[in-house]
């Protein structure tokens, strides 16, 4: 949060060290931070998702290289769900497939709710992000589920995890549960308080 990228290098040495790096565009201080394992890399979508800023640790700490993004096959919204976009806000969130080697980038749109102060999911894209920085609009990401919360976002193959459904984004938040379908781009929403809203992959299995 704010124009400071920080990371912490465990030791099992005792000697674990934390490394601060400075963020002087604006419109990386408040996105989500993802840590590409294909790429090695720190990687942050810039607000309104239009540049991913991209650290590579093991060759410069403090330079990021930028990549611009190219939108494709956006599609055409209705004059209603215009109108309901105009009073969302937007937040970027960068996931990459351990399985299948692909990077998306999830946009999702949140209102705030009448009489709280909390935001309710009301729609959300999905793009495949290409390594030329071709975006292009999905609804259809096969077997894989997307996970978003307060945790770094990532996503699963939905067949090695019982009950949870394909070409899906699910997405948890403190009053909110919400499952997003692609293809259709239906949503359901549970509006309850979560204690904890944080969603981990897991760590010992190949997903």
């Amino acid at each position: 949060m704010g124009p400071q990228l920080s990371y912490c290098r465990p030791s099992a040495q005792g000697n674990s060290k934390w490394f601060n790096i400075r963020i002087a565009n604006p419109c990386f201080f408040s996105s989500r931070v993802m840590f590409s394992k294909k790429h090695n890399m720190f990687r942050i979508p810039g607000a309104g998702g239009q540049l991913i800023a991209s650290w590579d640790l093991c060759e410069d700490k403090h330079t990021p290289k930028f990549q611009e993004l190219r939108y494709h096959f956006l599609p055409e919204p209705t004059e209603a769900e215009r109108e309901v976009m105009d009073t969302c806000l937007t937040s970027e969130h960068m996931v990459e497939s351990q399985s299948t080697g692909e990077t998306f980038l999830v946009k999702c749109f949140r209102q705030t709710m009448d009489g709280i102060a909390v935001l309710q999911t009301k729609g959300v894209m999905a793009f495949r992000v290409t390594p030329k920085g071709n975006s292009v609009y999905t609804q259809d990401i096969v077997d894989l589920t997307i996970f978003i919360s307060k945790a770094e976002a990532f996503c699963v193959r939905a067949s090695s995890f019982p009950g949870v459904s394909p070409n899906h984004v699910y997405i948890l938040d403190v009053m909110e549960i919400s499952f997003f379908k692609l293809p259709d781009s239906s949503i359901t929403t549970l509006t309850e308080r979560i204690m904890s809203p944080y969603v981990f992959p897991p760590q010992n299995i190949e997903y």
